[in-house]
């Protein structure tokens, strides 16, 4: 019995085994960390390349010739999606020989001045770079790189819209694995972000934000689900018909190496999107034009968990923010989860809903404790306000650079359930996957109708009240409230040495103003011990 056909010629096995291979070509003159900065604008130009054929291809069926596509197009850019120019296209790069990586470099910078959205994305690296005299990649490799990137063609109809995210995710989890290092930072995991999307269902002519963008997985993931829902299929296709507006789409990334990748997604979706460099902490990229924070219908975001201040600019920003941002409180120096939080919930228009992936300890953490905690108290002022919609507890493994199991708070301006939240315990809702997890499809719709339909289910869901939140001390972790296959919490390393930073981030506080009142005193060289 013939096995049934996929939809795209070039499946996700597939895929992995050909960068692999393309990857090994470069290993060893180029750090593991560098292998995306090579490849990924290769295989975006590839993918140009293949998908501006495929223009003229649907042109010539349109007037009969192929030869006279080609000169329509040369003589009126408008007729196709984007335009390359001649040296760019794949067929006349793989002839080149000398000078390659030269030539590679200027055909790069090319492109990118035929269309103005990639400048900044695909003109950054330099294929004839040196390092202590020498090529870093001499002609040869880079021609034995081409040779194998031509394998496998990229068009409309080869491979998935989300190609290059894929590239991407592939290249930084091989990278993490062999060196040990964090990758999760810039790429959340495909089913977790198709998720998110499910959860939120964009409707047309939304205005989307993601405030820490990374490559724009979660952007993308967005935009594709618009398309299941009100696109419809032309020559292949999804597409979005005219009495349905895009997704006008708004990211920022710190990393300039991740903002290009993502550049390159967002043209290749073809998406209405504006993607800014830069620390969203200390220069936000959208303002209205009195200066305030810019409002959005939809925040999605998957930042830094458990990020230090210093990170951004210290704790300092928290109090002197011009944005006014930290209403809620100053988290501690040694977890930024609830500075984002603030910061998305400042970006939401009136009615405006997010979605955002943390740390298990940012909806638990300070809860329970004796003393003071500055996370607890912001967590009180969400629930008191009826602003937290709902907690999905992620199983563990999920995530690159972690083995940790992560939660999406849902935050709604507007909520359904007034009074109410939604914790779900998806813990053991998983596949097994080498090295990592991941959720199936069916587990995907499973918590979104949960969610959708407002649900307690035995041993999944429950539906709690302010009230309750607030006599469990404004906890919101859904292993609390709904117990899976009898597990104890246990509090995982990550968390317990947040609270430690934490604690000594209170007794210095402590301290200072101790000696302050001494000094008041007359005591001034009195000096706590320790």
């Amino acid at each position: 019995m013939a096995a049934p056909s996929l939809p795209f010629r070039l499946d996700l096995p597939a895929l992995e085994n050909w960068l692999w291979e393309a990857a090994c070509v470069i290993r060893g003159p180029v750090d593991a960390p560098k292998f995306k900065d090579y490849i990924l604008p290769l295989i975006f130009l590839k993918r140009l390349s293949d998908v501006f054929e495929d223009e003229i291809e649907r042109l010539a069926e349109e007037f009969g010739d192929h030869k006279q596509a080609e000169r329509l197009v040369e003589r009126d850019h408008k007729l196709v999606r984007f335009y390359l120019p001649p040296e760019a296209r794949w067929p006349n790069l793989r002839e080149k020989r000398e000078r390659l990586g030269e030539h590679l470099t200027d055909v790069m910078r090319a492109v990118a001045r035929e269309n103005p959205r990639l400048q900044g994305a695909i003109d950054h690296v330099d294929f004839n770079a040196t390092a202590a005299g020498q090529r870093i990649l001499e002609d040869e490799v880079l021609s034995r790189l081409i040779e194998i990137l031509s394998r496998h063609r990229l068009g409309l109809k080869d491979v998935e819209p989300d190609i290059l995210g894929r590239a991407y995710e592939y290249l930084l989890r091989k990278f993490a694995e062999g060196q040990g290092q964090s990758a999760g930072e810039f790429y959340t995991p495909r089913e977790v972000g198709i998720l998110m999307a499910r959860l939120l269902e964009p409707e047309p002519g939304m205005e989307v934000y993601d405030p820490c963008c990374g490559s724009g997985g979660l952007l993308i993931k967005c935009h594709l689900r618009l398309l299941e829902t009100h696109g419809r299929t032309e020559n292949g296709r999804l597409v979005l018909p005219p009495e349905a507006p895009p997704l006008q789409l708004y990211g920022q990334e710190i990393n300039p190496a991740t903002f290009a990748i993502a550049r390159m997604n967002a043209f290749i979706h073809n998406m209405e999107a504006d993607i800014q460099p830069g620390n969203t902490m200390t220069h936000p990229a959208f303002l209205a034009p009195d200066g305030s924070l810019r409002r959005f219908d939809l925040v999605v975001a998957n930042p830094m968990w458990n990020q230090k201040a210093d990170a951004f600019g210290g704790p300092s920003i928290y109090e002197n923010d011009p944005y006014r941002r930290f209403v809620f409180g100053a988290p501690p120096a040694s977890s930024a989860d609830w500075a984002w939080i603030q910061h998305m919930y400042a970006s939401l228009k009136e009615g405006g809903r997010m979605a955002v992936v943390l740390d298990t300890g940012a909806v638990s953490r300070g809860s329970g404790s004796r003393g003071s905690s500055r996370e607890r108290d912001i967590r009180k002022a969400f629930v008191e306000r009826d602003l937290i919609e709902a907690v999905i507890l992620l199983p563990e493994n999920l995530f690159y650079n972690t083995t940790a199991p992560g939660i999406i708070m849902v935050i709604n301006r507007a909520k359904r359930h007034p009074g109410e939240i939604l914790l779900i315990n998806a813990s053991s809702l998983f596949a097994k996957g080498r090295p990592k997890n991941y959720l199936a499809e069916e587990h995907i719709e499973r918590i979104a109708d949960v969610y959708h339909e407002w649900r307690a289910a035995e041993g999944f869901s429950a539906i709690i009240t302010k009230e309750e939140a607030a006599r469990n001390d404004y906890n919101l972790s859904p292993s609390r409230y709904v117990a899976s296959n009898h597990k104890e919490e246990v509090l995982p390393p990550e968390e317990a040495l947040v609270l430690l930073r934490e604690a000594e981030e209170e007794r210095a506080q402590a301290d200072r103003e101790l000696v302050r009142i001494l000094h008041m005193l007359g005591l001034g060289d009195f000096r706590p011990e320790g």
